[in-house]
């Protein structure tokens, strides 16, 4: 079957449902590698493909989830032969049946760069290992899903895209909030996949049907690629594990989203090959509405959308030029320093963050990665990437999270076709200047026929209109004065009579001149009025960044003034000077760790080091996880400023074992992941927040048995054990070892969490505390040592 030819065709696509629970029936123990069974039982893989095959499935999964380097250490079996072995089976069980064969592709396992250990081309390895497999082994399509990180799945769909031909599906797993437990939404999925040139998006695992509504309405939306849901069997019940929708209740509730528009959907946890023959018969008579998608004009990081549908504030301080203290900092490898930049811009009321590092001696192409990573790790503002090297800015999209503009093109045949390829493999906007070989034309005329030649070779290429910006170029006035008018009617002419977009670097109108500020905030508010989308200025000086503001309330952009008065309601910063530096707060909060330190060792000199954890890092740190808890910031940024907060502890400890006085311990815990549940990620979470909050961890890590937990709490004398389970199939481990402590260490307190847990289903095992999220446990760990 030609997945392709589906694909474009007015019909529905039916994936198949869970393998895992599948196995399990079959006989599969707990702890057990489904993809071992590749090898032990392939009769049981077998039938189950055949068996999804039969009741409608055109498109079977082979049993590679779990097949990558990480998840197969210790096993006997590599990646080409656990792929290998799938695919085969899965290609032999439905010969004679017209279906397409999937290389299913899971997360690795391990979280990415900055709130994990994994870097991004430490991921891109492992995936194109996979994909290569994958094609070899004969796969027609390749799924990569239940996605949680985006910057994992960017990296994954790249490793798809250069090492293989196949059609690439890409979906995430949600939380109850419509995001992933990194942040990202739909909304960002959509701009980063299809920009990357997915050949479907989606959401699968995590929720039933009717959970994901919203999201679902917005893929149909926005979506430019075709969509694809593939959710739990419903919710499951808090008191038996079992999920609580039928196959009938699936297949109607998918039906529904069916008639909006998905046109491809099958089952994850919970459903069967009965939940899939229900689903293709609810939707074997319909024809696929023929969606017309609404453009997404926006630009994105992992967890925040800018729509370009008013003046925005692009902020220009990471930029060495005229900066001697900035090219200090890049000359010395002084990321830090670049970092404070680009906080303290976010913090005035920047909305995005240019990024230029462009300095003859040093290596400009390793510091824009290094600066790229860094920052997209302390804020969830976009990134505008500036350079002139087309090798510059390759590097710098490949490793940024997000859907970023381009700074620049030009008029230039050279510019155009270097960079222009760039911007379209990426799905990245693009800004166009307008020069060319015979330089900055000094009519708008001219100027606006540049644009016009930039659209339109980008349109060529691929790159919608909506991802072209225009900067008419910003000339001083001291120089050439009637420069400004110029600039003002080319910008005006672009905007209204090619509809495109337009940016203006705003400060170089008032070079040479005394009082800049005022030749530049007047100017600014001309050309908001020429039709200015994005203005470059420096958003410190509060004037430029009002300006814009006010324009926004007087323009009818910013409805009954709502982000207007937000602003000027928001408490103004306490100033610091070069000696004092960062608050501690501020530090911790952006992931400055310098900084941190350095308030830390501050504090230290007329307060004792108890003093400094209770009433300054810890108070911090409950401020972070109370931002997480109201969703003000996602998990990478909990992580990051509990690592920063690490640092600050190490610091402390530092002082106590130079004093010779015994710190403090807040208490001892013991914390593991079931026997027969291998997932680890959230567990890794909790350890480093309840480290950072002073608490004496033992990790026994993941498939622990219940004895295990039990001898270490005796050894440890821990005062509490932290459970973890992500599988139904692994409660009853859970509930083994929780009923093991309560009958031989009773005065140890037990809590539980899980994404499969409900806090019934907690209090149903015996377990003392349930806990939603890794900020959940903390408080839990705090509460049982004050008591």
């Amino acid at each position: 079957m030609d997945i392709r030819a589906l694909l474009d065709s007015d019909g529905y696509i039916i994936l198949d449902g869970a393998m895992g629970t599948e196995l399990q029936k079959r006989g599969m123990k707990p702890g057990e590698l489904s993809e071992e069974m590749n090898f032990s039982n392939p009769r049981w893989v077998a039938g189950i493909n055949r068996a999804y095959a039969k009741a409608g499935s055109n498109v079977v999964f082979a049993n590679t989830f779990g097949a990558n380097r990480y998840k197969l250490k210790g096993s006997d079996r590599t990646v080409f032969e656990v792929v290998s072995a799938a695919v085969k089976i899965a290609k032999d069980a439905t010969f004679d049946l017209d279906v397409s064969v999937a290389l299913d592709v899971g997360p690795l396992g391990k979280l990415l760069e900055p709130s994990g250990e994994l870097s991004f081309e430490e991921a891109y390895d492992a995936y194109a290992e996979i994909v290569k497999a994958g094609q070899a082994a004969g796969a027609d399509l390749i799924v990569l899903e239940t996605m949680t990180d985006l910057y994992e799945l960017k990296a994954a769909l790249l490793a798809a895209k250069e090492n293989t031909n196949l059609p690439v599906f890409c979906s995430i797993s949600l939380e109850k909030n419509m995001r992933t437990f990194t942040g990202t939404s739909v909304i960002e999925e959509i701009l980063v996949l299809s920009g990357l040139g997915a050949d479907a998006v989606g959401i699968n695992c995590s929720l039933g049907p009717c959970q994901l509504e919203s999201a679902v309405r917005d893929l149909v939306k926005y979506s430019p690629v075709p969509v694809f849901l593939k959710p739990n069997a419903g919710l499951p019940d808090p008191k038996t594990g079992k999920y609580d929708l039928s196959p009938e209740d699936f297949a109607r509730q998918m039906a529904v989203f069916a008639d909006m528009g998905v046109k491809i959907m099958g089952g994850c946890c919970g459903t069967s090959p009965e939940y899939v023959s229900a689903l293709s018969d609810a939707v074997k008579e319909k024809i696929c509405p023929d969606r017309r998608a609404e453009t997404l004009q926006a630009v994105c990081s992992a967890s925040k959308t800018v729509y370009l549908n008013m003046p925005r504030v692009i902020g220009e301080r990471i930029n060495p030029t005229g900066k001697k203290l900035f090219k200090e900092a890049l000359r010395n490898g002084d990321i830090d320093y670049i970092l404070a930049r680009a906080s303290e811009q976010v913090a005035a009321g920047a909305e995005i963050l240019d990024v230029n590092v462009g300095l003859p001696e040093i290596d400009e192409k390793e510091m824009m990665v290094r600066v790229v990573k860094a920052v997209q790790g302390i804020t969830d503002a976009p990134l505008q990437l500036d350079s002139t090297d087309p090798e510059v800015l390759e590097a710098a999209l490949r490793v940024y999270n997000g859907c970023a503009i381009v700074n620049s093109v030009n008029g230039k045949e050279e510019s155009l076709s270097e960079i222009l390829p760039i911007v379209k493999k990426y799905g990245a906007a693009v800004v166009g200047l307008t020069l060319d070989e015979n330089g900055i034309p000094e009519k708008a005329e001219d100027r606006f026929e540049i644009a016009r030649k930039i659209a339109e070779r980008a349109e060529a290429l691929g790159i919608p209109r909506e991802k072209v910006v225009i900067d008419c170029l910003t000339l001083t006035v001291s120089a050439q004065q009637a420069a400004a008018g110029e600039t003002l009617r080319a910008l005006s002419r672009v905007k209204g009579e090619l509809g495109l977009r337009t940016v203006l670097g705003v400060s170089n109108i008032s070079f040479g001149l005394p009082d800049r500020e005022c030749i530049n905030r007047t100017f600014l508010a001309m050309a908001l009025e020429a039709g200015l989308d994005l203005a470059i200025i420096n958003p410190n000086i509060s004037s430029m960044t009002d300006t814009v503001r006010a324009f926004r309330v007087l323009g009818g952009f910013d409805v009954n003034a709502a982000c207007y008065i937000a602003a000027k309601a928001e408490a103004a910063p306490v100033e610091k000077n070069k000696e004092e530096g960062v608050s501690l707060g501020a530090a911790i909060e952006g992931g400055l760790k310098k900084e941190a330190v350095s308030a830390v060792k501050a504090l230290l000199e007329s307060l004792s080091p108890l003093e400094v954890i209770d009433s300054h890092l810890i108070p911090v740190l409950d401020a972070v996880g109370e931002k997480y808890e109201s969703g003000k910031i996602y998990l990478p940024q909990l992580i990051l400023a509990a690592d920063t907060a690490g640092v600050c502890f190490g610091a402390v400890k530092e002082m106590i074992a130079s004093s010779g006085e015994v710190g403090a311990e807040k208490g001892r815990i013991v914390i593991a992941t079931v026997e027969g549940d291998v997932h680890d990620i959230g567990k890794n979470i909790v350890k480093v927040l309840l480290e950072n909050y002073g608490f004496s961890v033992t990790d026994l890590g993941k498939d622990v048995p219940a004895e295990k937990v039990l001898e270490a709490v005796e050894r440890e004398g821990a005062g509490a054990v932290f459970l973890s389970a992500l599988m139904t199939t692994t409660l009853p481990a859970m509930e083994k070892t929780a009923s093991l402590l309560r009958e031989k260490v009773p005065r140890v307190k037990v809590a539980v969490g899980g994404a499969v847990l409900t806090p019934e289903y907690a209090k149903k095992m015996g377990a003392d505390f349930y806990g939603k999220d890794a900020k959940a446990a903390v408080d839990i760990a705090k509460r049982i040592f004050k008591e």
